[in-house]
């Protein structure tokens, strides 16, 4: 490997530097299946459960039935995809009903793979803009999700305060801390509002790795890839005791811990 070369080679845990992972060479017959049939299919599933959650959300004002349809949208994307999510360490979900769950972000599959396998209801914080496109965004609202505008700061706490209002609630939430897919498959620098949201509601901070997705489908590259897939569940960061005044340190340590599990279960 030449270090000197790849100035997008970006440092592991360990201080090593890896090169970011391939995104072209795509055997032909796997672009032609993913553009004629496989995306085809994923945007009738889309259509299909985002239609099905509309109609769920004329009467279920909790949410519940349309997180389920999400789920079973997540399932059928999967399946379209051609690849299964393994969950690792689920057991550790269980003593922590309410807290922040806080993933790495590498791919469109992302929020599939996560729906499909996390086995409880909860809510997401995403970009204001996923809210205009059409079925999509009317999911997103009808069934209470959260949008955050990171471009204005005003809006950007607006969302995060909306995000401690769903969890003194009772409802999880699930946040990508780095904002915004991958670029070459490597961590990127994470921000501090899942950390803020956690010490305002009072919950716990659960780091969750995701691998594989990257690999299926890289950002900008319209070309499925299947394989298995795998969520690392990691031990949860308590916040008795912390203020505001220390997300920054605990968002530095939910950072490494996520990276950590990436980079030990991660093919890079």
């Amino acid at each position: 490997m030449n270090q000197s070369l790849n100035q997008d080679a970006l440092p592991t845990e360990t201080g090593q530097l890896l090169d970011p992972p391939p995104t072209h060479h795509v055997p032909a017959p796997l672009r032609y299946l993913t553009r004629i049939v496989l995306i085809p299919m994923m945007a009738l599933v889309t259509v299909f459960f985002g239609s099905l959650s509309l109609l769920c959300g004329l009467w279920d004002r909790s949410g519940r039935q349309q997180h389920l349809v999400a789920r079973a949208w997540a399932a059928a994307m999967l399946g379209c995809a051609l690849s299964r999510v393994r969950l690792v360490g689920k057991e550790k979900l269980k003593d922590y009903p309410v807290a922040v769950y806080a993933s790495n972000h590498l791919s469109y599959m992302d929020t599939p793979a996560l729906f499909a396998k996390l086995p409880f209801q909860f809510r997401i914080l995403a970009k204001k803009g996923l809210w205009k496109v059409p079925f999509v965004g009317w999911y997103l609202n009808r069934s209470g999700q959260v949008p955050i505008d990171s471009h204005n700061s005003r809006s950007a706490i607006s969302g995060l305060l909306r995000g401690v209002a769903t969890l003194k609630a009772g409802m999880p939430l699930l946040v990508f801390p780095e904002g915004a897919r991958s670029p070459n498959g490597h961590m990127q620098v994470a921000n501090s509002g899942c950390a803020f949201m956690a010490l305002r509601a009072g919950v716990p901070l659960v780091p969750l790795a995701l691998i594989g997705t990257y690999e299926l489908l890289p950002i900008h590259v319209y070309c499925l890839r299947p394989r298995p897939l795998k969520i690392i569940v990691g031990d949860p960061i308590p916040t008795e005791g912390m203020t505001t005044k220390d997300a920054d340190a605990l968002t530095a340590r939910l950072y490494a811990e996520i990276e950590k599990m990436y980079y030990q279960h991660s093919e890079l």
